[in-house]
């Protein structure tokens, strides 16, 4: 017995290792989420419900779909549809961002039926919902703070708290320390996606939640149905939880060569970085214009002025995925109120629809243009004149685009090579352009040629 029981210890012993060893690596096995086969092509159209229409309802929403996929759009992004606190309510219909309740809708745009209707019309008419989500911070009088005030972060005094380093005094901080927030929150994503078929989230201050929730809420909610999710953040460290990240540093660019304050050259830099700093299958979003740029830092016209067409063609023909915020179609010129009602005013014969349609189908319909790894490169032409001139070229097989941009107030001259020959339609002409390998060019302040092949 003596000499089995040697014989079996070192045994037991080389078992428990491999079973331990074993355990540690199902520890380290990250969810990798799919992203939807359908986002490689998509655009995305920001709703602003309450100002979208004089009614502001869910229902004034699901009349503007058949324009809305006319125009191109893949994906409509509803900002947050709960219910708003009133309790330290900013302004008289206060924030979106500040929710009182994360399983109903705001009365003031419809029923949970009049949204199951909406939801079900977008698919129908071959599109896509996301809601905008606020995981980090509810209204001071979400029923939280009665049935789980363990939920919150406090002061030394046991008080409710608003996110620190911020002015949001509408909304407090949820505390993610606690598990049980976590699966509180979960539950509520779960619900609309399960519920109400929605196809994702846009997260708000997605970088102020901690990434693992985010990692344990994707994979949760893609057990339900394969979802696309959209951080509001420029967060590297968010992916793969998430489709797709916030292209700020572009954007701010594209408002600094357009005042003058940054050279052409800054793009490929940016670039650069931003290929370094993300996963390869990562998409970032493209705007000029979003519910917080028009808001508080300005239309398109008061940081663009006389390039805001040059800066929307480049947001939508380059890598990414292009943002439209709604309005901006029609040229719109004032900045919406936030916590007040002060509805779109609508020009449906204003050029801007015409310009967005264009660029939006070619976007969905050319393979070079695709989302994420699925996109053909950005491949610079040569040039000499780099201090005004931004052009490139972007192929998939036998198609392509060819995109020359003047991007200063000064008219320029420039020869350019490394184009690829061959005949060409030239957009929102519809000529037929045959182009050399060589090619010279003169654009008028902020003018830009895209060619497709």
């Amino acid at each position: 017995m003596k000499n089995k029981f040697l014989f079996l210890f070192p045994l037991a012993l080389l078992t428990v290792f491999f079973l331990t060893n074993s355990c540690s690596k199902d520890k380290e096995k990250v969810y990798s989420p799919v992203t939807p086969e359908w986002a490689y092509s998509a655009t995305i159209y920001e709703v602003n419900i309450r100002q979208f229409s004089e009614e502001g309802t869910f229902a004034k929403v699901e009349e503007a779909l058949p324009r809305l996929r006319d125009m191109g759009m893949k994906i409509i992004w509803l900002m947050p549809v709960h219910p708003i606190g009133e309790v330290e309510r900013k302004g008289t219909m206060g924030s979106y961002y500040s929710v009182r309740d994360y399983f109903d809708v705001n009365p003031e745009f419809g029923t949970k039926e009049d949204f199951r209707s909406l939801v079900e019309a977008t698919h129908a008419h071959g599109m896509k919902l996301i809601l905008d989500w606020v995981a980090n911070h509810t209204a001071w009088d979400n029923e939280l703070t009665i049935t789980n005030p363990e939920f919150f972060e406090k002061d030394e005094n046991g008080n409710f708290i608003p996110p620190r380093g911020t002015d949001w005094s509408d909304v407090i901080q949820l505390d993610y320390s606690n598990p049980d927030v976590w699966d509180y929150m979960i539950s509520a994503l779960e619900y609309w996606v399960r519920e109400f078929n929605i196809d994702g989230y846009r997260a708000d201050v997605a970088d102020m939640v901690p990434t693992e929730f985010w990692n344990r809420a994707r994979k949760q909610l893609d057990k339900i149905k394969p979802v696309f999710m959209l951080a509001e953040a420029d967060a590297p460290q968010l992916h793969p939880a998430f489709d797709m990240s916030y292209g700020w540093r572009m954007h701010h660019l594209y408002n600094a060569i357009a005042q003058g304050r940054e050279p052409v050259s800054a793009i490929d830099v940016l670039r650069s970085d931003l290929a370094n700093d993300y996963p390869e299958n990562a998409f970032l979003m493209n705007f000029t214009s979003n519910h917080d740029e028009n808001s508080w830092n300005g239309t398109v016209f008061e940081r663009l002025g006389d390039a805001v067409q040059t800066f929307a063609a480049l947001s939508v023909l380059k890598e990414g995925m292009p943002l439209l915020y709604n309005g901006q179609e029609t040229g719109m010129s004032k900045r919406l109120e936030f916590f007040e009602k002060d509805p779109i005013e609508w020009d449906y014969d204003h050029p801007f629809m015409e310009f967005y349609t264009v660029l939006f189908n070619l976007k969905r319909t050319h393979p070079a243009l695709l989302n994420g790894s699925r996109g053909a490169n950005m491949v610079s032409l040569e040039s000499d004149n780099t201090e005004q001139i931004y052009a490139f070229k972007r192929e998939a097989g036998e198609r392509g685009v060819v995109v020359v941009m003047n991007l200063t107030d000064r008219p320029a001259s420039v020869n350019l090579s490394g184009i690829t020959s061959g005949s060409y339609t030239k957009l929102f002409t519809d000529e037929t352009v045959t182009l050399n390998a060589s090619e010279s060019y003169n654009l008028d302040p902020w003018e830009y040629f895209v060619f497709v092949r």
